[in-house]
């Protein structure tokens, strides 16, 4: 129970950045940054915190997984089916 518990907490909390992240997103979109500029520095700005956390090689490791889960659409928001 107590791992479920755990579990749904950490799903809360994902909610919560995400939600977090997105408001902060479109603040940044209306005062004109650009959504690619924001993106890049979003990147650096998560990246640097996970090495800082987890260190180089582990990152590392996570970076390469990357182009897999994206090709998956483990990323994409609004899917096409066809």
């Amino acid at each position: 129970m107590e791992h479920d518990s755990d579990e749904l907490q950490i799903a809360e909390q994902k909610r919560a950045a995400l939600a977090y992240l997105t408001e902060a997103w479109d603040e940044a979109i209306a005062e004109g940054i650009e959504p690619d500029i924001l993106a890049h520095a979003a990147l650096f700005a998560a990246l640097s915190d996970l090495i800082d956390t987890y260190g180089e090689d582990a990152v590392a490791d996570l970076a390469v997984s990357l182009p897999d889960r994206i090709r998956r659409g483990e990323f994409t928001l609004q899917r096409t089916i066809q």
